[in-house]
């Protein structure tokens, strides 16, 4: 340092004494030199850099180069470069303490090697938002493409478990109510009430009806009661008779009743008594049915010439509010009453038209006749039957005499029919006791 400063002083000359004193000023301690230390530093970092730029531009005097301004240079770069770092801290921590972020210095910004104010001064980033990435599935290279399929309902399998046992019950059902038809041989007996019953077609299909649904199935509500009505001499006994004998050889004789009023139950006075009995007989007879897993046939002719007592016991076995047994069991009631209604309904409506709704026109209003008679008749279903053509008489000739052993003689059997009375009407000509005279004028042949 000594030979330096000996170096500078041989070269130095009058003119370049302004700037050892300017040299000489920063280097010793003087008190201007802190004042004025103490006033650049007061300044903004803005103007201290403006004076240092002017005062590094400015040319030095021609000819001379001094190694003291140079270092007094290097010493305001220092001095001035700490100031401004603790002013930075200074307004850091006061920021920080206050709990509002630090303003962003507009001084240029200084190279540093220390990584504390480099961490401190650095400015973070943005933050980006990321999207979210929307999952995306995965399939192998060797395999088809195929949607993610959704989770199958677990009650899919027990409704279709359900629905095959519905329908193996439906069918189960089917098959029961053929096989019940099938016991009772149902069509046998169409064929022979079509063959042995004359001029009753529509009786015996809607009779033939209430027998095919009733006995289809072997649980019921109510027991089936069938009345039927017609004048005398059109074949109500002898249907009975073919039921009663077609039922003796399918369900047996102990599960089929034929009553007969006039017989059983002769005389008034026996009444009650007669009530009696038929209730005993026909607990027996369904109880034994009920055994049987069958349905009885209870089949009561003559019911015009039933007492009181005896119609107040069948209405009440007709009632559905009775034990099991009692409600599997067929009534056919066989009378004459509403005869003139019948009549004269035959009579007004003789067309070929009309004939065949008998039972559809005459039904009502032989139900509000006979429930006058007895409330028995609000329970059952009527059925009429209808007045016998001449045609008819003479279907009943040739089948009466062909059972005797007489030869079926047209001419012969014209002559017989002629001796029956009809009725007239429009053309038509209706029997007035039906076929009841047949047979005793084939037994006079």
């Amino acid at each position: 340092m000594l030979a330096l400063l000996r170096t500078v002083t041989v070269f130095d000359s009058v003119p370049q004494k302004q700037n050892r004193v300017r040299c000489g000023s920063n280097l010793s301690p003087a008190p201007s030199a802190t004042k004025m230390d103490d006033r650049e530093t007061s300044d903004s970092p803005t103007d201290s850099q403006r004076e240092e730029e002017l005062q590094m531009d400015a040319p030095p005097p021609r000819g001379t180069v001094s190694p003291f301004s140079k270092l007094g240079a290097m010493m305001r770069i220092r001095n001035k470069y700490q100031a401004l770092k603790r002013r930075r801290l200074e307004q850091g921590g006061g920021a920080s303490a206050m709990g509002r972020p630090s303003l962003r210095s507009t001084s240029p910004e200084v190279f540093t090697f220390d990584p504390a104010l480099a961490e401190a001064n650095a400015v973070p980033p943005h933050r980006r938002l990321k999207k979210k990435r929307k999952s995306r599935v995965l399939f192998p290279n060797d395999s088809r493409k195929f949607l993610p399929v959704a989770e199958r309902s677990r009650a899919k399998p027990f409704l279709i478990l359900l629905s095959v046992i519905v329908f193996l019950q439906v069918y189960n059902a089917i098959e029961n109510l053929d096989d019940h038809v099938l016991r009772y041989d149902l069509e046998s007996l169409e064929k022979t009430l079509r063959r042995e019953v004359f001029g009753q077609q529509a009786a015996m299909t809607n009779l033939l009806e209430h027998l095919y649904d009733y006995l289809s199935t072997y649980a019921h509500n109510k027991p089936l009661a069938v009345s039927l009505n017609g004048p005398t001499g059109v074949g109500k006994s002898h249907l009975g008779r073919i039921l009663a004998r077609h039922f003796h050889s399918v369900v047996g004789e102990q599960l089929v009743v034929q009553y007969f009023a006039m017989h059983h139950c002769p005389l008034g006075e026996e009444a009650g008594q007669c009530a009696r009995d038929l209730l005993s007989r026909v607990g027996e007879v369904v109880t034994q049915a009920e055994a049987e897993e069958k349905i009885p046939i209870l089949i009561f002719d003559e019911v015009e010439h039933m007492h009181q007592g005896l119609l107040d016991t069948l209405h009440g076995l007709l009632q559905p509010g009775q034990n099991n047994e009692y409600l599997n069991a067929v009534y056919l009631l066989i009378s004459s009453l509403g005869d003139a209604q019948i009549t004269k309904h035959v009579l007004q409506n003789s067309s070929s038209t009309s004939r065949g709704q008998l039972g559809r026109d005459l039904g009502p209003l032989l139900r509000r006749s006979l429930e006058k008679h007895h409330p028995l008749w609000a329970e059952v279903d009527i059925v009429p039957l209808s007045l016998l053509e001449k045609s008819h008489v003479m279907d009943c000739f040739l089948d009466e005499m062909t059972r005797e052993g007489f030869y079926p003689d047209r001419p012969h059997i014209e002559r017989l029919a002629e001796e029956i009375s009809y009725y007239s009407a429009e053309g038509v000509q209706f029997s007035q006791n039906g076929c009841k005279q047949v047979v005793a004028k084939v037994n006079l042949l």
